[in-house]
């Protein structure tokens, strides 16, 4: 007798809920319904599926299509109301409702400052409004930055400011990250810079106390492996972040390095780092008198030491989705069954998701997913694939198992975000997990040994031994020229179809059927095609980028696929502003850096043509008797060149005036007012972003 399957989806009840909620989160964002109208549609369709149970059997059996539908619309509805209710403006307390010209600001200092370039960061909350009656409570968080020299300011200090507040914006570059979005997901839209005399410290309120502790035991932790670890980033950096998650000590040519090997997850604390902690309490609480028999308090022991660390390392989306789903599995191992792992799996996404709908957007919760889910679909078929009768190389191979299995869900997703591919995944994942395993351990045994410097000290020796050979193999693969393949086009339709590839030739591998091997084949197809589509088009391109980079001048001229830069050459060697200015846009628009330094088309200083374009490119005095009548159609002005724009729009037409973001921002505002007044267009790429120009 044939035995029936039962579909994966009836296996995973989670999964049908977990599929309309994404999609009604995801709906309120990018096409927001009034709430009114939310609400209304929400009690129609409960009333709907609520009298459905009155009708009888017969209607009921012929409707019950229709009574799922109305489930899925229900939890669509609530997902958009749970949506529209994490949006901190829609709060009738968000200060920003508040605000006036001139308001003073009662802020608290929410997080330990932060040391950058060029000033002092943190977040804060806004507890009041000043008003002429007295102060109005509010609330909602806000980016401030102090002056370099102010070392005094504290977790939990209380300010006054009276500051012009702005809001918190892109840099506008293509393909750039979406810093405003990003900061909205944390519930941030403002930001104020602050200079001497602009602000009073007024008190100090102390933090919650599970706050308290947390921040203090995060300080005691850095202290320790700074104590007993060399004084190198490489090393304590990588310690600090590793452990729980502290990554201002990192290198960042380190990081370059483990993201181009393909291993940069030993450095973000993920669920690698929390199975680990996971088998170790195991280990300990079913060996300790007195506990190991009891499953109740093993359990609340594991899952408590579990919360502790996932708190202690910041609480990120990766971290949380660990805990929860180790909270499902440790309920599940000691007072049920075991369930169906995809359900587990939908059950802590759904949870999440219901606590901030906004973790669907962060990176680190889709990689971890998407590799727990390819671990737990592909790792036995592909271990399957090949048999080996030696027991070292079977587990070698186990373990190459279970990394190829997550990077064939996970790499088009990375594509997508990171534009590369690490070729030397599997052999430094191989190398590097057994010895971050293995680092994580010996980093728990210092802190332990804390009480005994001569012991302390040795641990932290060993430590720093094996992150250092840690840290060699993964920048001695990083040397290896085709360690990673970089420069990667990818865009929301090649991803999906890329899921499409792998979705159905895995499906049909796993259960033979024609229809996934034609389902693979067709999406193969599309892909290829949308790919040559856009590399004919790129092609043929002609493009013109003033990039948005603070205090620098930056362009980029894109010939078909090849590029040549003028502007600030700091921009090229700096890794940080290339990497996030000018590679974004170059992989958007699929644009080599074979031409770089070799005849650049237009520098400062210059005129001249870019196809259909005249440029003139200022960046000093003008000598009026120099210029002669000519047509430009984009004015460049940079270094806050002493340029009147009601003396030479005579002699050079209607251009588009373009300030670079080299300029000062009451230079802008002057040239912005001379616009005005002639008519002109203008462009402050400080302001409005880069600017871009087809020159065809």
């Amino acid at each position: 007798m044939q035995v029936q399957q039962i579909p994966a989806w009836k296996k995973a009840p989670f999964l049908r809920l977990l599929l309309p909620f994404s999609f009604g989160i995801l709906l309120q964002w990018y096409c927001p319904i009034p709430i009114v109208m939310v609400v209304c549609a929400l009690l129609s369709f409960t009333i709907a599926g609520f009298l459905l149970q009155y009708l009888p059997l017969a209607i009921q059996y012929l409707l019950q299509s229709f009574r799922g539908l109305i489930i899925q619309l229900i939890i669509m509805l609530l997902a958009m109301l749970i949506t529209w209710h994490a949006d901190m403006r829609n709060n009738s307390s968000w200060y920003g409702h508040q605000l006036q010209a001139g308001s003073t600001l009662v802020l608290r200092i929410s997080a330990p400052p932060e040391q950058k370039l060029r000033s002092i960061k943190t977040e804060a909350d806004v507890l009041a409004v000043m008003e002429e009656k007295g102060q109005k409570k509010v609330s909602g968080k806000l980016l401030v930055y102090f002056p370099l020299d102010e070392t005094s300011l504290q977790h939990g200090d209380l300010l006054l400011i009276n500051a012009p507040l702005l809001q918190v914006k892109n840099s506008g570059n293509p393909g750039a990250f979406d810093y405003s979005r990003y900061a909205a997901f944390q519930g941030i839209f403002q930001q104020v810079f602050l200079k001497k005399g602009m602000y009073q410290k007024v008190g100090r309120q102390q933090p919650g106390y599970l706050s308290a502790r947390i921040f203090a035991a995060r300080a005691a932790i850095v202290s320790s492996l700074q104590k007993y670890l060399p004084a190198d980033k490489k090393i304590s950096g990588l310690a600090e972040a590793l452990l729980i998650g502290y990554k201002q000590d990192l290198d960042p040519e380190l990081v370059r390095a483990y993201s181009n090997t393909g291993v940069v997850h030993i450095i973000a604390i993920s669920g690698l780092h929390l199975g680990l902690i996971y088998m170790l309490l195991l280990w300990i609480f079913t060996r300790l008198p007195g506990i190991k028999k009891s499953k109740l308090g093993r359990a609340f022991l594991i899952l408590g030491c579990l919360w502790l660390f996932a708190l202690l390392t910041g609480a990120s989306a990766s971290v949380l989705r660990s805990a929860v789903m180790f909270t499902c599995i440790v309920i599940g191992k000691n007072f049920f069954r075991e369930t169906s792992v995809y359900n587990s799996l939908a059950a802590s996404a759904f949870v999440l998701l219901c606590y901030n709908p906004y973790f669907l957007w962060d990176v680190g919760f889709q990689l971890s997913y998407l590799a727990v889910v390819g671990i737990v679909w592909l790792q036995r078929p592909i271990y399957r694939c090949w048999y080996c009768k030696h027991g070292w190389i079977r587990k070698i191979w186990e373990m190459a198992a279970v990394t190829i299995a997550a990077q064939i869900v996970s790499f088009p997703i990375c594509i997508f975000y990171f534009h590369q591919f690490p070729n030397l995944f599997l052999l430094t994942n191989l190398l590097a997990v057994p010895l971050s395993t293995l680092i994580l351990f010996a980093e728990i045994l210092l802190l332990l040994l804390c009480w005994n410097p001569l012991l302390a000290s040795l641990a932290g020796k060993g430590t720093a031994l094996l992150i250092q050979l840690m840290n060699g193999i993964i920048e001695t693969f990083d040397r290896v020229p085709f360690a990673v393949t970089d420069a990667i086009y990818a865009s929301v339709i090649t991803t999906f179809l890329l899921y499409m590839v792998i979705f159905s030739a895995a499906t049909a591998m796993l259960q033979p059927s024609k229809k996934w091997m034609y389902c693979s084949f067709f999406s193969l197809c599309w892909f290829c095609a949308l790919m040559g589509f856009v590399k004919v088009r790129t092609s043929r391109q002609q493009q013109l980028i003033v990039y948005n980079i603070t205090r620098h001048s930056a362009v980029d001229f894109i010939r078909g696929n090849e590029v040549s830069f003028s502007g600030d050459s700091a921009v090229l060697r700096d890794p940080l502003l290339f990497q996030y200015n000018i590679k974004p846009a170059r992989v958007l628009f699929m644009a080599h850096e074979k031409n770089i330094g070799n005849g650049n088309l237009l520098c400062p200083g210059s005129y001249g043509s870019f196809g259909s374009k005249k440029i003139l490119w200022l960046d000093k005095p003008v000598d009026l008797t120099s210029i002669g009548e000519m047509p430009v159609d984009v004015l460049l002005i940079s270094r806050n060149a002493r340029v009147d724009l009601t003396t030479i729009i005579p002699r050079i037409g209607k251009p588009i005036v373009v300030p670079d973001a080299s300029n000062s921002l009451w230079k802008i505002a002057y040239w912005k007012k001379q616009c005005e007044q002639l008519l002109l267009r203008c462009h402050a790429v400080s302001e409005s972003g880069a600017f871009i120009l087809d020159a065809k």
